[in-house]
């Protein structure tokens, strides 16, 4: 008697691939990471352009109050930082401190109000809309 030494493969039929099931399976576990990764991304997104809008207003708070030193009276509008003041002895003597008036992150005006010795820069924020709780908010003295 003698022995082949060759081995016999089992008499069930071998598989190739995968299920359809464990297609759907591996696919729907990466539809809801992308889910998460996305959502998180677009946060940290809108996150950074909350602080650079700040970081803007806060550098456009620094110019209102070189304004001031050097002119003796706070800017009606941002564009007289720009422009220079609207009278015309002191607009002769005028060095300009901006060159464009700066948008917040999003493209949208930051706006400037003047309330007596004190002054506010505020940005509608994501939403664009003003006087909403998203806003962003820099005060001056």
């Amino acid at each position: 008697m003698t022995r082949s030494l060759s081995r016999r493969r089992p008499n069930r039929p071998s598989r190739r691939g995968f299920t359809l099931l464990e297609l759907l399976l591996v696919l729907a576990i990466l539809v809801v990471l992308g889910g998460f990764v996305l959502t998180n991304f677009i946060n940290v997104g809108e996150g950074a352009n909350a602080d650079i809008t700040t970081t803007q207003m806060n550098a456009l708070k620094g110019n209102i109050q070189m304004y001031k030193i050097n002119n003796k009276a706070w800017p009606e509008t941002l564009e007289q930082l720009r422009d220079g003041p609207s009278d015309p002895a002191k607009k002769a003597r005028f060095t300009p401190i901006i060159s464009e008036i700066p948008t917040d992150a999003w493209g949208k005006p930051i706006t400037y109000t003047l309330n007596g010795n004190t002054f506010e820069l505020r940005s509608g924020g994501i939403d664009g809309q003003m006087n909403t709780d998203d806003d962003l908010v820099v005060t001056g003295p």
